[in-house]
């Protein structure tokens, strides 16, 4: 099993060229199954999420082609040969469930097992279904699947989502663009990536308006056509190394990203004394200060403060020169990550929802281990600013999301390097 070995105390400077969104790329990929045309996809990470989504929409009969060179995938739904996404495939990660609004949108059925993915909380897909039968589909739970039937096809109808949801406002946007008449979600999700689902889908000749508010209007259309679509940049990914560069103290820029979509970081970075400037698609990150100072955030859905940079904003707070509280509104299990932060010499205290955290000269290089996705980069964060060697075990976590995370890293100055085991014990 790899690991990942920082040496810490170098400081970054340079240019990191920003992926397309994981995030943004699964629902597109998605949405494949609406139509019987090609589906052609620009800047899609060579990540394990995708590969795995690719393996789900094959056993649907979905033909998908991936360069991970250019970056480009083509998805071609011709011929749907099933609508079962089974449990060995979807256990690998939850947008899966994403499968389930086209499948039964296009063929009338879907058979999809409840999903698996990062253990950060329960993330409960009653939303998805419950929207779907406000459509019309008879949907019910059988030996961990999901068997949706909509024999005569899916209606237009109102929809309010009980909470913020980014998967379910997808999987219903989705099923609605195929729904005869005219399908309202209210309390909707926001985020960039939905709005970049559905401007590809407004190609792909779908009525939607609304998108980027809490209230989505489609009208349903009898069938979608194949386009040509670009993935947005990825605003966790750039977030993450503009956190790496506030800690090192170096000067960054991320090329091919819009400040637009990382607004919720501006106020923090400034009270941290973190200078992020945009300008021509690239954001500029530069620490003023001497060291980090303390500042307070809230995780909130879009556009406040995404929970996954709540890890990388932890690893920066445990530096600063004074103290700031993180609480945590979406996921309950998001503070896995405190207990090998403090293996680092962190001083974090926390309280149900919230975390203390009071910041300390130096961290210490340490082995820990990494919990889930975001988890994982924080502890690499640490490391780049920690006395030592850090050794970060469970890395396969950080494959799911960050697209060449070490090469990119090195390229701006950090001495990090992959490792297998044995080559571990054999360096001691």
């Amino acid at each position: 099993m790899d690991k990942i070995q920082i040496t810490g105390g170098k400081q970054l400077n340079g240019d990191i060229d920003i992926s397309g969104a994981k995030n943004a790329a699964l629902p597109l990929m998605t949405a494949a199954i609406l139509t019987d045309q090609p589906l052609l996809l620009n800047r899609v990470p060579d990540l394990k999420d995708v590969l795995s989504l690719n393996e789900v929409l094959e056993q649907l009969g979905i033909t998908a082609r991936y360069d991970s060179h250019s970056k480009k995938l083509v998805l071609n739904g011709a011929k749907i040969t099933s609508c079962e996404a089974p449990y060995d495939l979807v256990r690998k990660m939850r947008a899966s469930i994403l499968v389930l609004g086209p499948l039964v949108a296009r063929m009338g059925e879907a058979k999809v097992s409840l999903p698996g993915g990062c253990a950060i909380g329960t993330r409960p897909v009653d939303l998805h279904i419950e929207g779907l039968k406000r459509l019309g589909a008879e949907i019910e739970l059988q030996e961990g699947y999901i068997l949706a039937r909509a024999p005569k096809g899916l209606t237009g109808a109102h929809v309010h989502f009980t909470k913020v949801s980014v998967g379910a406002t997808e999987n219903l946007m989705m099923a609605a663009a195929l729904a005869k008449g005219e399908t309202v979600l209210s309390n909707a999700a926001r985020e960039p990536e939905i709005v970049d689902l559905g401007e590809m889908l407004i190609k792909m000749g779908a009525e939607i308006e609304g998108l980027g508010t809490d209230r989505i209007t489609i009208q349903g259309k009898q069938f979608l056509r194949g386009t040509e679509h670009s993935v947005i940049a990825d605003r966790i990914e750039a977030g993450t190394f503009a956190v790496a560069s506030a800690m090192t103290g170096g000067k960054v820029t991320l090329k091919n990203c819009d400040i637009k979509h990382l607004q919720y970081l501006l106020e923090p970075m400034t009270k941290a004394g973190v200078e992020m400037t945009g300008d021509k698609g690239d954001v500029h990150i530069q620490r003023k200060s001497e060291r980090i100072h303390g500042f307070d955030i809230m995780t909130e859905p879009y556009p406040g403060f995404p929970t996954d940079l709540q890890a990388q904003m932890m690893s920066m707070l445990t530096v600063s020169d004074g103290a700031g509280m993180i609480t945590e509104t979406i996921f309950e299990n998001r503070f896995m990550h405190v207990p090998e932060l403090a293996r680092m010499g962190a001083n974090i205290t926390v309280h149900g929802s919230s975390a203390l955290v009071r910041g300390v000269p130096k961290l210490k290089g340490a082995p820990v281990m990494a919990t889930d996705l975001r988890a994982s980069v924080s502890l690499i964060l640490a490391g780049l600013v920690a006395e030592g060697v850090t050794t970060v075990s469970r890395i396969y976590h950080l494959d799911r999301g960050y697209e060449n995370l070490v090469g990119k890293l090195t390229s701006v100055g950090a001495k990090l390097d992959r490792v297998k085991e044995q080559e571990e014990v054999a360096a001691e």
